[in-house]
């Protein structure tokens, strides 16, 4: 979650170019993805940055995964969304990365043990394509979180994942703001804007979006992030 001193029009535009750039980020991240991880390039990695507890949270994610591959797809977005939620504390990108749009890598968010909405939902992502959950079931989710009481409240932007049982399901939200997995339909604090996934892009509602093309705005941006990712063992 993000806290943001945007427009309605203004956020709407900013979370366009954000999710035109992240659904390239996905797409390259897929393919990266095809060997699985070097869990010793990983963990490696996690010790030198952050520490010996950074390897250790390394480690138990590495089992999360070894100890989740054979469940059904519910259980594993669970056991995922509950590791993801309870392992990285949340802390504004300009705090914890000393910029306001940066995107972590899930290396980054254990190792530091701390994120924004972004990278809670990159890490909850990528864990459950490791554990081999379909491209076609899951979205990230781009919405406005209402955050607040009835009367005062402010609107900001978040991101989510989102989990389709079927192709016409009411997804099932991954949040760092709420534990509990519910369906979208229960979550009236949430007004999404924009979903994607390695497959495409979709404006509106997830169940009710189109699909939509993207172009290459931004893309050496983004190959920066793939780098990045790859570099960490991410393969």
């Amino acid at each position: 979650m993000e806290r943001l001193a945007l427009s309605d029009k203004s956020m709407k535009r900013a979370a366009y170019s954000a999710l035109v750039l992240a659904a390239i980020f996905f797409m390259g991240v897929w393919v990266l993805m095809a060997q699985g991880p070097d869990y010793e390039r990983i963990l490696q990695l996690a010790r030198q940055r952050y520490g010996e507890q950074a390897a250790q949270t390394l480690r138990e994610w590495q089992k999360l995964i070894a100890d989740a591959r054979g469940l059904e797809d519910l259980e594993k977005i669970k056991r995922v969304n509950d590791f993801l939620n309870t392992r990285v504390r949340y802390g504004d990108n300009i705090t914890t990365w000393g910029g306001d749009n940066y995107w972590a890598t899930p290396l980054e968010s254990l190792g530091r043990g701390q994120g924004d909405c972004k990278g809670y939902a990159i890490a909850k992502y990528v864990t459950l394509k490791i554990l081999s959950v379909p491209t076609e079931r899951m979205r990230l989710i781009y919405v406005r979180a209402k955050i607040g009481s009835f009367i005062s409240y402010d609107m900001v932007p978040h991101m989510v994942v989102g989990y389709f049982p079927t192709p016409d399901a009411d997804p099932l939200i991954l949040d760092n703001l709420d534990p509990d997995i519910r369906p979208a339909s229960g979550r009236g604090d949430l007004f999404p804007i924009f979903s994607f996934n390695s497959d495409g892009l979709w404006i509106g509602k997830p169940s009710e979006s189109r699909s939509s093309h993207t172009g290459d705005t931004g893309l050496s941006k983004w190959r920066d992030v793939i780098a990045r990712m790859q570099a960490e063992g991410f393969e």
